[in-house]
């Protein structure tokens, strides 16, 4: 089989390319993590241009709802690797201009089987303690010794690569300090941030405004149907917090659509995206923590999952200029507190 250099910010590593050298079997609490020295194993992997980098998890790609569909996704899913490259266009690359983006694969839970635990649960959580939790931590495991070389970071993530970023949080980094003191923020968007959580994890914290460091960064956008219907919403729980992506407030204080600086707007027949302006305000709903918008857009088709009016597929394009902006402001106050 052939060969390749794989080159992280310095550090050569010989590797294999082929991501069927270990395919994930059925039971996958049972396989070992991918070996991420190898290049098949990442989406993407930059070069080093900045001083700073981000670690995004995609969302879910795989839904897994045919018979004999194994519960989580192999590496080289097409649905997995396909929805990974537009996740890149329309999320990940809000983190470009400022940053050194990686992005590696990893043994998705399937849409079906997170339904099935939350509907047992309550907790979609309880389907990614296991294989996703362990690809994505083998990753930062290379990540960190091969490829990070001392530089600050940002971990970015959407819908269940939030709720993964979620136990990463509370678990990879309360074992490893040294990596986490480096953290810039965590944009962890599109799943719950609870109160509860928070307090029962002191060592995080949650964003107070627009350039605070070392903090999470979260919100769910919904339409005023679910707000009114109290609609069931895989992603949104009891006692969630949300930080307004307009104003950077935790209050109710309304943000009008002119305090967006640009929503990316994604024409599927043409094949293209570009900036513009679909009325994208914003306003947290406190009572259930959550952000309202009246922005003039389709609702997620998926109500079974996220309720009659959930903007979940625009958590990032709503509001991308905004944290494209917000990035570069908080890297600048990373910056400034460590003279960087």
């Amino acid at each position: 089989m052939m060969a390749a250099i794989l080159i992280c910010g310095g550090a050569t590593v010989l590797n294999s390319c082929s991501s069927n050298d270990n395919p994930a079997p059925k039971d996958s609490k049972e396989a070992g993590a991918p070996d991420y020295s190898q290049k098949s194993c990442w989406y993407n992997i930059p070069e080093i241009t900045k001083d700073f980098d981000t670690f995004f998890i995609y969302p879910t790609e795989y839904m897994g709802g045919n018979q004999g569909d194994p519960d989580y996704a192999p590496l080289d899913n097409p649905d997995m690797v396909a929805g990974a490259k537009n996740d890149h266009i329309i999320m990940a690359s809000a983190f470009e201009e400022s940053t050194n983006l990686f992005m590696p694969y990893y043994r998705q839970a399937s849409a079906m089987t997170m339904k099935s635990a939350y509907d047992k649960t309550g907790d979609v959580r309880a389907a990614l303690v296991g294989t996703p939790y362990k690809d994505i931590t083998a990753a930062l495991d290379y990540y960190f010794k091969n490829c990070n070389n001392g530089r600050p970071f940002i971990i970015a993530s959407h819908s269940q690569g939030s709720a993964i970023n979620s136990l990463v949080l509370k678990g990879y980094f309360k074992e490893h300090p040294d990596y986490y003191k480096r953290m810039v923020a965590s944009y962890m968007i599109g799943f719950s941030i609870t109160k509860d959580w928070l307090r029962d994890n002191p060592h995080l914290k949650f964003a107070t405004g627009e350039t605070d460091t070392g903090v999470i960064v979260s919100w769910n956008t919904e339409g005023k149907k679910n707000i009114e219907q109290n609609a069931r919403n895989v992603v949104v729980m009891p006692n969630a917090i949300s930080i307004n992506p307009l104003n950077w407030k935790l209050d109710d204080t309304y943000a009008p659509a002119s305090e967006n600086k640009g929503s990316l707007i994604i024409d599927e027949e043409a094949g293209t995206v570009s900036i513009g302006d679909i009325g994208a305000d914003a306003q947290v709903n406190t009572a259930r923590g959550v952000v309202v918008t009246n922005a003039n857009s389709e609702p997620i088709a998926l109500t079974d999952f996220f309720g009659p009016q959930s903007f979940h597929n625009g958590d990032y394009t709503f509001y991308y200029n905004n944290i494209k902006d917000n990035v570069a402001k908080r890297i600048a106050t990373y910056q400034r507190l460590n003279g960087r």
